[in-house]
């Protein structure tokens, strides 16, 4: 492995005098923790803290396989961005690129969590289909705050600016890419968010201190040794002209931090599938059209219990940008991580690559920190829960689909809204071909605002509603969530379910939901047999204080009400 410079070297030494307990901020993790953790390589605290060899002038992971370092030449970070500020470069065997992020402040620093959101989206990227990065003066009144202010957030929680921070990002993910796919090189710099190769380049040698040749020629060593190098997983094919056609599969790999529920999280999207958008097969198959009508009647038949069916991979269509096709979702469990196959179409790019990955990972809430939301969940005020372990958040599509999905829910079961939502996409949705097949993508706002709805067998009213949010979505699309409030027919409840769903909010406690509100009432007389009684609590009373107890992570109390 490479080293960094001397100069370096002693500059992280020298900082290495602080306080143990001072080295992951504000004391979240004490120095004790963190080396029992690296020390056990417990794969529960991947992702949470970074270490730093101030020897080797790199920095690992908890799980890195490497001979453990001893502590006194050891540092520790809370992010992968604070490492690289100190001067060291990331490990190339544990590749802290692939770690399951973590952000302390993700679910209580609202505002940094949604620039992250958004800095995860590519705004300070840009992309090379037209669109523009945002200046870090656009970006600050964005988010609603002024740039001095932004920068401001960033200096203390990651030691460095908003455009930096953008930077490692992509760095990190081009890194990804070189690791897991043989992507040319050219397409790795487009992925993730550069217009430039020399740009890119130089970022990356400057940032990570080699080039993206020299990193593709080690990782392919080693695949070539591990015996791990498939032909047929890269998009790899050049055309005669040396452009890249991007037809062929593409896999990459995701991490998490165990527990992870799927056999939950697979129920949960069962009963709700949609055909030909969505569908279910076992991991040595993949679905003609016919299978997917198949599984998603069926799934309409299967009661929301566990099904032993965790060898199923769980597939879905998506379109970004200039980029559309399928990705299939196939938990490793042994290994911590899904294994993404995505195809797509002959007339896609690559730009928005980045911004699938992390769709994918709010899609199954990879990013959750189950140890500490479970913590929080069995001690709860006034009632007992025992939390079914690894119980995630299994986001929609979209926000758009999430909000179509609790209008079409409202006042009906879940297999009647699922039908609904069926007939939806069947009069409504984009049809394309891929390999031979035809998928189904959800209906756009700009298609369903001046749509007739006359295939829905539901009240005109909610239809109404329907057509109404996507013209308010169309016509204001920098608006918040909370704003569609005005649209006629859209209460709380409804925002609530769209933001739960389509944006992953943690803190989404459905207290007016009628499963959550009966089954909370159980709970609390079970927990106070010869106390006041469930029937003369009051529940707004209850609920504002579950609020505050559970708080940040109301929506995953949701969830385990729902499952009880």
């Amino acid at each position: 492995m490479m080293k960094t410079s001397n100069m370096s070297v002693v500059l992280i030494k020298k900082e290495s005098n602080r306080s143990a307990d001072m080295l992951i901020s504000d004391g979240l993790l004490s120095a004790t923790v963190c080396r029992e953790a690296r020390m056990s390589r417990d794969v529960r605290f991947d992702g949470k803290f970074f270490v730093g060899v101030l020897t080797t002038g790199i920095y690992c992971r908890t799980v890195c396989p490497a001979v453990a370092p001893k502590e006194q030449n050891v540092r520790y970070f809370d992010s992968a961005v604070k490492a690289a500020q100190a001067g060291l470069r990331p490990c190339l065997r544990c590749r802290p690129d692939s770690a399951p992020g973590s952000n302390p402040w993700k679910g209580t620093g609202t505002t940094l969590a949604r620039a992250i959101s958004l800095i995860e989206a590519g705004a300070l990227a840009g992309r090379s289909s037209g669109e523009a990065a945002l200046t870090v003066t656009q970006f600050a009144d964005r988010l609603g705050i002024s740039s001095r202010y932004l920068n401001k957030l960033f200096t203390e929680g990651f030691g460095t600016s908003p455009k930096q921070y953008a930077l490692y990002r992509q760095l990190l993910f081009a890194k990804q890419l070189l690791h897991q796919t043989q992507l040319p090189i050219t397409q790795v710099a487009l992925a993730a968010g550069f217009n430039s190769i020399r740009r890119f380049n130089e970022a990356f040698k400057q940032n990570l201190q080699l080039t993206p040749t020299q990193l593709r020629k080690t990782a392919l060593i080693k695949a070539a040794k591990e015996h791990v190098i498939d032909p047929s997983t890269g998009l790899s094919e050049i055309d005669a002209m040396g452009e890249f056609v991007p037809h062929y599969g593409l896999t990459l790999y995701q991490y998490y931090r165990p527990p992870l529920d799927w056999s939950s999280q697979l129920a949960f999207y069962r009963l709700r599938a949609v055909t030909g958008m969505e569908w279910f097969t076992s991991q040595v198959s993949h679905p003609q059209a016919s299978d997917a009508v198949q599984v998603a009647d069926e799934a309409h038949l299967a009661a929301e219990a566990k099904f032993d069916d965790n060898g199923l991979e769980y597939g879905r269509c998506f379109a970004l940008g200039n980029m559309r096709g399928t990705v299939q979702m196939s938990h490793e469990p042994k290994l911590n991580r899904f294994k993404l196959s995505i195809a797509l179409t002959e007339d896609s790019t690559v730009d928005e690559l980045q911004q699938l990955v992390t769709l994918i990972r709010r899609i199954l809430d990879l990013d959750a920190d189950m140890q500490q939301i479970e913590q929080s969940l069995s001690t709860l005020s006034h009632v007992e829960l025992t939390p079914l372990a690894g119980l995630r958040i299994p986001g929609a599509g979209s926000l758009f689909e999430a909000v179509c999905r609790a209008i079409l829910g409202q006042q009906v079961t879940v297999v009647q809204a699922t039908k609904l939502l069926n007939l939806l996409v069947e009069a409504y949705g984009e049809r394309f071909y891929l390999n031979g097949r035809e998928y189904r993508l959800f209906p756009t706002p700009e298609i369903i605002r001046k749509a007739s709805l006359t295939e829905l067998k539901m009240p005109g009213a909610r239809k109404s509603a329907l057509n109404a949010l996507a013209a308010f979505i169309c016509d204001y699309p920098e608006a918040s969530v909370d704003e569609w409030l005005s649209v006629k027919g859209i209460g709380p409840w409804t925002i609530a379910y769209a933001k739960l769903r389509g944006l992953g909010d943690p803190n989404v406690f459905l207290d007016s939901d009628l499963i959550v509100k009966k089954h909370l009432l159980a709970l609390y007389a079970t927990t106070h047999p010869q106390n006041e009684s469930a029937t003369t609590i009051s529940y707004p009373d209850l609920c504002q204080q579950l609020s505050q107890s559970i708080a940040p992570w109301g929506s995953y109390l949701t969830f385990q009400l729902w499952h009880q």
